[in-house]
């Protein structure tokens, strides 16, 4: 990229109508790391030079306004955001189809792209399904389908589900989801030792800009939560969890396919040895986040705020998996929400915009090696795994 912070942030002002004030200073840091490492690691082509670039501006421009629209509404600003339900299990673990699922519930909130992205004026429960916004995202051509139309059997985002928290946390620089769209390592290992309250700080800051006129219990997901975990609580103390569970070294060959076929869209390198290299580390890492997370809340006396999912439960009995859910985290599972879940459940199928194909052996990777690594969660969580 060539743009420095300071040509960003005059960019963003200008399309912002002269908004100034980009809130908490924080989020420079990270912005910093990841300009210099797309300089220093990204190789990237055209497309990820633009993609990066559009990025950056888009996220700052939203933060500007989030920022605005809460000087402008203090006491809307400060209410408190009750409850939410975070899922947060590894990637390629379900947690975007349980999100989906969950969305079709209407006591849920859930968090869409485009008001991720477009934040102010906040929405409104009247007019969530009417409101031009939405109603230009449905109609915008899936420009990373046709760019890359391998992707979309491998995830789906559509426009009328729910997006990762990942996006918000984007807006501080402070997010996985960077560095797996774009192969950038010196930003990982930034990431992957910052502190992130700053970022749960702003993540709240745009809740509350959400909810101020359409509000609702908070259903939200992303496997980027288990990088720093205690910060997402220190925002939220009254959080529970969701810990959806499969095979890591399923997930691992999963993960290393889709970043390779993400990451591929926006640079020509050949980047197998990083990913091979990288990703079955960072997936370790997430579950030794997950398993001390744990822990520190069972000895605070918070064991009940967790849920286990098994995958396998997910993908057999979608609905019964949600009932079971909702039961242990003492919601009301009610009919209501149950028919819209099965309506959905019988439209999204598993699988229908293609199959996804990965294994361990085409990346060279060792299955005892990797169960050796992720011995502790195996131990941990063996009832809700399925058999390799």
């Amino acid at each position: 990229m060539g743009m420095t912070i300071d040509e960003l942030l005059r960019a963003a002002s200008d399309a912002s109508g002269g908004l100034q004030n980009f809130g908490d200073p924080s989020f420079r840091e990270g912005l910093g790391v990841f300009l210099d490492s797309t300089a220093r690691d990204g190789q990237f082509n055209a497309i990820g030079e633009a993609a990066a670039e559009g990025m950056c501006l888009g996220n700052l421009v939203n933060r500007l306004r989030v920022v605005d629209w809460h000087e402008k509404n203090p006491t809307a600003a400060a209410t408190p955001v009750d409850a939410p339900v975070f899922l947060i299990g590894l990637p390629r673990t379900g947690t975007t189809a349980l999100s989906h699922l969950l969305s079709a519930d209407p006591a849920n909130r859930s968090l869409l792209h485009w008001e991720a992205g477009d934040s102010v004026p906040p929405p409104t429960r009247s007019g969530y399904r009417t409101d031009q916004r939405f109603l230009d995202a449905l109609d915008a051509p899936d420009m990373l389908g046709m760019i890359n139309p391998e992707f979309k059997s491998i995830h789906h985002d559509p426009p009328d589900m729910p997006i990762e928290c990942a996006v918000l946390l984007g807006q501080e620089f402070t997010s996985l989801h960077l560095a797996t769209t774009f192969n950038v390592d010196g930003y990982m290992q930034w990431l992957l030792a910052a502190d992130h309250r700053p970022a749960y700080g702003y993540h709240r800051m745009v809740l509350q800009t959400l909810q101020s006129e359409y509000t609702g219990r908070w259903q939200l997901k992303s496997p980027v939560h288990l990088v720093d975990p205690s910060a997402l609580l220190a925002v939220y103390p009254d959080a529970r969890f969701v810990l959806t569970h499969r095979d890591p070294a399923n997930v691992v060959a999963s993960v290393c396919s889709l970043v390779k076929s993400l990451t591929g869209t926006f640079s020509d390198a050949d980047w197998t040895d990083y990913i091979r290299a990288t990703w079955p580390e960072v997936v370790g890492t997430l579950l030794d986040n997950q398993n001390a997370f744990r822990d520190e809340q069972i000895t605070a006396g918070r064991g009940d705020a967790f849920v286990d999912v098994a995958y396998s439960d997910l993908v057999t009995d979608p609905i019964a998996t949600v009932a079971a859910i909702y039961g242990e985290l003492g919601i009301e599972f009610s009919a209501e929400a149950e028919s819209a879940m099965r309506k959905h459940s019988s439209e999204h199928r598993q699988n229908r915009f293609g199959s996804h194909s990965y294994s361990l052996e085409e990346w060279s990777l060792s299955r005892p090696e990797l169960d050796e690594r992720f011995s502790p969660y195996l131990s941990r969580y063996a009832e809700f795994l399925e058999t390799p």
